[in-house]
């Protein structure tokens, strides 16, 4: 979802449980009101973080550490009661090579933390390490490779890359870290043209369980290279850096096209034929919001990589059968439409609950009002919500050179069911919107054929996220994790 329609959301939350009116970005537990639990490991004698402090080049937190409150902190302030045993601001690779050690000499998990937006707050670990790369994000820019630290955030990698007239196929929240959402895959308006982020990616530096440094690529460690590529962070080592293949940073043509609530199933059989029939350069995500009132609104948010979005419009229109009754055609800039997009150029913290399924194909009529039914029911209890219907296909369909995990090539779309929350939730609080995307899962069940890893949800199979890739990444996580030191309940086992 991008930031300027997400607000919608967030607006309609904030009226009922006042949370911030701009943000970013699962769960199907059952004790909602808690953080699920995460594994660690006990040490059998407390840790000389001394002798750790000592080895770095950057910071060590500890909780009675002035900044640790800070530091430890995710997107989601749901998070914050999560205490891990430090925090380590690794100041180069050199840091996160001691640190694992470290963890794994003190019998402690570790999880690394990019830009800390993940659903259910992966990034963060009680009585573990948290590795926060932030600090990682210097930035280099030649014959249309850039090369970037992991840390880098969405909004600065962009800001650097206009300076060359070039961009990168990326999401579209500013504080996003370029790690998260490219080892997951990373989807946004660029996806059927040029494909995913995690298919831009011609090398990588991390570091494995072991201690070890490799710069993986399609000729050095292709196995890892190809496993990095798509299965989520966290699971195969804490990667540093990336050489990126970019795209030209063109004007982008924008249509922003609304529908009153009696045509919403005409919007969403429409749309379904937009995304198999229109043109590469054509894209457009389809929102169904739940109002405060009990109504719905239809809209769809599409772009022309062309730079002029009327026949990307028109033809959407003539899918639908029916013309829009709101209509806005624009033509923007690289960095006007990153700001655009991302309500700014940065996002303040922000509460909700998410969660996402993958659709193999076209909704039939039934599973299509089984969709809306779900929204409306929504609106109708004033739980603020969204189902956010991005497509897929075009390049995103094409395996890229040395092969990505990401396994979901032959799929139409993914839905992201969203629903806004107070920043600190109770159980009481939670429970309408878990039982949204509960239902939500519930109603497109015929057509998921899975989740996607960067909405990872608690209480979900964690083989739901990998498809046909789940049995090769099992055989690579043993070859370079066979102790598997990176584990926690949203990992690979």
């Amino acid at each position: 979802m991008s930031q300027h329609d997400r607000r919608t959301v967030l607006k309609a939350a904030g009226a009922l449980a006042a949370v911030t009116l701009t943000g970013c970005s699962n769960t199907q537990g059952t004790d909602v009101g808690r953080p699920p639990p995460t594994p660690f490991r006990v040490a059998t004698l407390a840790p000389n973080w001394n002798s750790l402090a000592r080895s770095l080049k950057g910071r060590l937190y500890l909780p009675a550490s002035a900044g640790y409150a800070a530091a430890h902190q995710l997107f989601n302030p749901r998070w914050d009661t999560v205490q891990p045993a430090a925090v380590v601001k690794a100041a180069g690779g050199a840091d996160v090579q001691n640190s694992i050690r470290f963890a794994r000499a003190n019998k402690l998990s570790l999880v690394p933390k990019s830009g800390g937006h993940s659903y259910v707050g992966a990034s963060t670990i009680s009585r573990g390490m948290m590795i926060d790369i932030g600090a990682l994000s210097g930035m280099s820019y030649a014959n249309g490779v850039l090369t970037v630290g992991a840390g880098a955030r969405l909004y600065d990698v962009h800001a650097f890359l206009n300076r060359y007239g070039r961009s990168l196929p990326t999401g579209t929240c500013p504080t996003v870290g370029i790690a998260g959402l490219a080892l997951g895959g990373g989807m946004g308006i660029h996806t059927r043209t040029f494909g995913l982020t995690c298919d831009r990616i011609l090398s990588m530096g991390v570091i494995t369980a072991d201690g070890a440094s490799h710069n993986v690529s399609p000729t050095v460690d292709p196995d890892l290279f190809w496993a990095l590529r798509g299965s989520g962070g966290g699971n195969l080592g804490v990667v540093t850096s990336f050489r990126l293949a970019t795209i030209p940073g063109t004007n982008i043509g924008f249509f922003r096209l609304t529908w009153p609530e009696a045509q919403a199933t005409a919007v969403v059989r429409g749309w379904q034929t937009f995304v198999r029939s229109a043109p590469t350069t054509s894209w457009g995500n389809l929102h169904i919001d739940a109002n405060s009132n009990g109504t719905l609104s239809i809209h769809v948010l599409g772009i022309s990589t062309t730079g002029n979005a009327t026949a990307a419009a028109a033809q959407l229109e003539a899918y639908v059968g029916l013309r829009a009754s709101v209509r806005s055609i624009t033509v923007k800039t690289h960095m006007q439409a990153v700001t655009y997009l991302g309500g700014g150029t940065t996002s303040p913290r922000t509460g909700f609950l998410a969660g996402s399924d993958v659709l193999k194909g076209p909704l039939d009529a039934a599973t299509i009002t089984a969709l809306l039914g779900v929204v409306k029911a929504a609106a109708r209890a004033k739980t603020p919500a969204s189902a956010i219907l991005d497509p897929l296909g075009g390049q995103a369909a094409r395996q890229p050179a040395g092969g990505a995990s990401w396994p979901w090539r032959t799929a139409m779309a993914v839905v992201q069911w969203y629903s806004g929350t107070p920043l600190h939730p109770t159980s009481a609080q939670l429970r309408p919107a878990q039982l949204f995307i509960t239902n939500g899962h519930r109603a497109v069940a015929k057509y998921s054929a899975g989740g996607y890893v960067n909405y990872v949800e608690a209480g979900r199979s964690v083989s739901t996220y990998y498809g046909a890739s789940l049995a090769r990444l099992e055989t690579v996580k043993k070859k370079y994790d066979p102790t598997n030191f990176f584990h926690t309940a949203y990992t690979l086992a």
